[in-house]
């Protein structure tokens, strides 16, 4: 397998311990994240050749958030130092019927202030075959954005394959914004990840008869929309996660993934949530490992489902397990049973 190429913001994540509120809370747990980051790490777990590229400040924190990266064998080498500051969010875990909650700090980061002469895209997909990125960067500024496309234009143009997670973060920037932006980089995209609510708020394409909150889900439905991604952008696969919120603490998780000819539909896990922060990167992860790894479209989608299921039984928004942890619950390994 060649090696990929993700691109976003990389973040110090700061959250209390356990389920505390960031109101009560009197210290905070440092880890280090970001979509695209997230879904490094897993692909380097994977044993993929895997580069990460994002501006950091030239500082102790920069030098922390690098080495987040390093330690997972993430590729840093384009990874720059740059004026501004590095993003924080804070996170708090939410349970039963008390939802999370996330607080964004990532005003004028290091990657939102970079520009074009940053980065030298030629260079840096010269022996890659698939770039990844998702809707958050393009959020972060104008000048993301207009990375986001150079970034596409020059891996459509070097023949790799490009796929993008629609991750529509209402915290960034409006629907309006959203749509004039997305359907540019869209026209580049090979492969799209979405969830129930992502199409709907970027391009108005919605999933009729489906209510998630209340477990209410038409397959049919969000075949369409995957259906009509794929007519307005012609992505070769479009793939749609589908989360049942039964609570804070419970979810239903399984997706569908339409290839232009068939529709696949994984299994349903119910998961008892320990962290569902990165359960879409990992998915996203696992199909990009999958497909580059010959997979047929129904086991791609399978293995992707299982990673992501995992991930959310995992403290931290890194996704640290092995692809026979995965193909284990692919196969029906299922009961958590100790393994000895």
């Amino acid at each position: 397998m060649d090696k990929v190429v993700t691109f976003g913001e990389l973040m110090l994540k700061l959250s209390p311990e356990g389920y505390g509120r960031l109101i009560q809370a009197h210290q905070l747990n440092v880890e280090y994240s970001g979509a695209e980051a997230n879904v490094a790490v897993c692909l380097a777990n994977f044993g993929l050749a895997v580069s990460f590229v994002t501006a950091v400040p030239d500082n102790v924190l920069g030098d922390a958030a690098i080495n987040a990266m390093r330690h997972y064998g993430v590729e840093i080498s384009n990874i720059i130092r740059k004026d501004g500051r590095l993003g924080i969010y804070f996170s708090e875990k939410g349970a039963s019927q008390r939802p999370s909650k996330v607080v964004y700090d990532r005003g004028n980061s290091a990657i939102a202030l970079a520009t074009e002469i940053d980065f030298n895209w030629d260079a840096i997909f010269h022996d890659a075959t698939w770039f990844h990125f998702t809707g958050i960067t393009p959020a972060l500024s104008d000048n993301a954005a207009t990375l986001c496309l150079a970034a596409c234009k020059a891996a459509k143009n070097k023949g790799l394959t490009i796929s993008c997670d629609l991750n529509y973060r209402s915290k960034l920037w409006s629907r309006e914004k959203s749509n004039k932006v997305m359907t540019e980089l869209c026209q580049y995209v090979d492969i799209c990840i979405a969830n129930e609510a992502d199409a709907a708020d970027v391009f108005g394409i919605k999933a009729e008869q489906c209510d998630v909150n209340n477990g209410i889900l038409n397959e049919q439905s969000y075949l369409s929309v995957a259906q009509q991604l794929q007519k307005k952008f012609g992505f070769k696969q479009v793939a749609i996660t589908l989360r049942e919120s039964i609570s804070a603490s419970d979810n239903n998780w399984s997706a569908i993934l339409w290839d232009g000819d068939n529709i696949h539909t994984s299994c349903k896990y119910p998961i008892h949530l320990v962290d569902r922060i990165g359960g879409g990167d990992s998915f996203g992860a696992g199909l990009i490992y999958a497909t580059m790894a010959g997979f047929d479209p129904q086991h791609a989608l399978d293995f992707a489902v299982a990673a992501s299921c995992l991930k959310q039984t995992i403290e931290g928004d890194f996704n640290l397990v092995t692809v026979d942890e995965v193909e284990s619950l692919v196969k029906g390994n299922h009961s958590g049973r100790i393994s000895r």
